[in-house]
């Protein structure tokens, strides 16, 4: 097996492992009843692919078991399992063979193969120092807003957790965030939680390695990001104010949407809900208080997604910065992608709008589908909530106008395909159903012939 199919098939029997889980009695609770298979693996798969739309509501439906479970599944399908096997692994002593560090290399879609178990470590023993600064903060945001204190730990826990691997799961209720939409202890830690989370790990060794080399006694040396970690860094800066700023002014007067706070706490919760477009899943507002526009911004958000090598799905930020770059580029008169005084290669253009083409295709087809099977649907819906639905799945983000619950298992199957889709990758699919892992040069070059475009 190539390390794609292996990166691949290992997602898929960590859900199929965590639906047989959470199908046994002991995982649900009485008032629950008996949980269809179905209903399990959705839930399996949103915690696995760090989604967070659920059909059954998490807080009253698992029992701790269960719970446990669905953190784990969050846990593994943020890190990755392979990650995870790596680490256990080396502390037992094993020699991490070339094949597993390819594999890894895929996990993380880094460029090098290089210091991949160096790698490994710095990850796990990041995610575990975040998860943890994350959890004590919230204990205190919490706590301080009336929750006990033995709940207040297990909230801190869960969803420190679910805020780091942009999971959006959450064991409050059916309104998420939003009984705590005002609290600067639980929004600015999950914010945070959700950025770290999202721009990804190889930005992580850029940054530790920059700040070494700055604070060394010997080097003394400047800030050199790579290209990678500007890009990251000016893409998700430009969303997250954007976004922010797009609902401040589309959503202004919208008294359903931002209650009757001031202006501090409207601030709060339009930075939350551009944050949380991220990816992430949680909401301090009502979803489908919304405009209609607003729904349809929101989607092109969640399909973007969060950045390359981290817990976050979608289209990735740096894929969109690339298309940009090059659309300057042609704008400007050059024949070559320069950015920052390095040139993106036209092998990457390639990839990048094959990666767009695809998630617009299955967006514009899941929509399409989801418009027949849910013809019927108990639930009042507009076509753009379906739109939402879809795109909340493909970017494993969580958010959802309420109609998940309510959505008939064909529905439900096809949104389990989209998150397992959005968080593996197109790509990385379409190369381990393939007979070969990889494409093989081909050294023939065919006479080139200028076409009429534009």
């Amino acid at each position: 097996m190539t390390p794609t199919q292996i990166v691949t098939l290992s997602f898929l029997v960590i859900i199929l492992i965590g639906a047989v889980l959470l199908k046994i009695p002991f995982s649900q609770t009485e008032s629950a009843g008996p949980i269809p298979f179905l209903d399990c693996l959705f839930t399996a798969t949103s915690a696995v692919c760090v989604t967070g739309l659920v059909t059954v509501t998490t807080a009253t439906s698992w029992s701790i078991f269960g719970k446990i479970v669905i953190l784990i599944l969050i846990q593994i399908g943020g890190l990755g399992l392979v990650a995870i096997i790596t680490y256990l692994g080396i502390h037992l002593g094993k020699k991490i063979t070339l094949k597993e560090r390819l594999t890894i290399q895929t996990a993380f879609n880094h460029t090098d193969f290089h210091g991949m178990v160096r790698m490994v470590m710095f990850v796990i023993r990041g995610t575990l120092i975040c998860e943890g600064i994350g959890a004590f903060i919230l204990f205190w945001g919490f706590f301080t807003d009336g929750v006990g204190v033995l709940t207040s730990f297990l909230y801190a826990i869960f969803h420190s957790v679910s805020a780091f691997c942009n999971a959006g799961f959450d064991i409050i209720g059916e309104q998420s965030l939003i009984p705590f939409a005002s609290n600067v202890l639980i929004n600015i830690p999950i914010m945070l939680l959700i950025i770290i989370g999202g721009i990804g790990f190889s930005v992580w060794v850029d940054f530790i390695h920059n700040i070494k080399n700055h604070f060394s006694m010997k080097t003394k040396r400047r800030w050199k990001f790579s290209l990678h970690t500007k890009l990251v860094l000016i893409t998700t800066g430009l969303l997250l104010f954007t976004g922010t700023a797009y609902f401040l002014v589309a959503e202004r007067g919208n008294s359903q949407l931002w209650g009757n706070g001031g202006f501090g706490e409207t601030l709060l919760k339009a930075m939350f809900q551009s944050v949380t477009l991220r990816t992430a899943g949680y909401a301090t507002i009502d979803q489908a208080s919304l405009s209609e526009t607003s729904k349809f911004i929101s989607g092109i958000f969640m399909i973007i997604g969060g950045s390359p090598g981290g817990t976050a799905g979608g289209i990735k930020t740096v894929t969109l910065a690339v298309v940009i770059c090059s659309v300057w580029s042609v704008i400007k008169g050059r024949y070559t992608i320069d950015v920052f005084h390095k040139n993106i290669p036209l092998q990457l253009l390639q990839k990048s709008l094959t990666i767009i083409i695809i998630m617009t295709v299955l967006l514009s087809t899941g929509t399409a589908i989801l418009t027949f099977t849910e013809h019927n649907n108990a639930y009042s819906h507009l076509t753009v909530d379906l739109f939402f639905e879809v795109a909340s799945a493909l970017g494993t983000v969580g958010l959802t106008t309420g109609i998940t619950p309510f959505l008939s298992s064909q529905g439900k199957f096809l949104l389990i395909l989209c998150m397992f889709i959005g968080r593996t990758g197109p790509i990385s699919i379409l190369i381990s159903l393939s007979k070969r892992g990889e494409v093989a040069n081909n050294n023939i070059r065919y006479p080139k012939e200028d076409i009429l475009i534009g």
